[in-house]
């Protein structure tokens, strides 16, 4: 894959964005539309930053995550990493707080990122830095996060993509969930940081 080409899916499509469907009587997002489930109405359900914030930064915790996640996004970009997309889920993703009675302690995001121009993964490790770490990142932005290079070997690309998907589409329950897409872009984050602080108290507002 040549680093001036699109990376994944939705790399710049806002007309690509579908509505984050409502909870289920279970407290997850539904893996597809029941009344038509081989449609691709269906997680990873693709949308935008603002969507987020709409739709899940509803209690000072969630909020709180969702800082966090544009803070953690903002490490990102600053290193070089513009290109690709991310998936979400965790109890963030869930109506943790009705089926487990708490509320969500973190976000999960696996980024799936094209390098920077001119980048190898030799060159970019040391500006990566301590995004690298996965205890470190979890502590100071609240996100349980991983990164996949999309320049990988394509098999290995695939194995990657099978395994989280895997991981994410059930509960420990094995019920059936679904969870979200974001463009890894930076287009929204201003303005989706900036809704963010107009909802949150002005005490615990960064």
């Amino acid at each position: 894959m040549g680093a001036d080409e699109d990376v994944g899916p939705g790399a710049d499509a806002a007309s690509d964005f579908v509505a984050i469907p409502a909870w289920t009587a279970d407290g997850v997002l539904p893996p597809h539309d029941s009344s038509a489930p081989a449609s691709g109405e269906r997680s990873p359900y693709v949308c935008s930053l603002m969507d987020l914030v709409t739709r899940f930064a509803t209690t000072p915790e969630r909020q709180a995550i969702i800082s966090g996640l544009l803070a953690y996004r903002h490490a990102l970009h600053a290193s070089g990493l513009v290109r690709g997309f991310q998936w979400l889920d965790g109890s963030f993703a869930e109506h943790v707080e009705v089926i487990e009675q708490r509320p969500p302690n973190d976000i999960d995001v696996v980024t799936f990122y094209g390098l920077p121009p001119g980048a190898t993964q030799e060159t970019l490790a040391p500006i990566l830095g301590d995004l690298y770490d996965h205890v470190l990142v979890k502590r100071r932005y609240r996100v349980d996060g991983y990164l996949v290079d999309l320049a990988m070997d394509p098999a290995q690309l695939v194995l990657q993509a099978a395994y989280w998907y895997s991981m994410w589409a059930h509960r420990r329950t094995t019920a059936w969930k679904g969870f979200l897409q974001i463009d890894l872009a930076p287009v929204q984050d201003a303005a989706a940081r900036a809704a963010l602080e107009n909802l949150m108290p002005a005490e615990v507002a960064p």
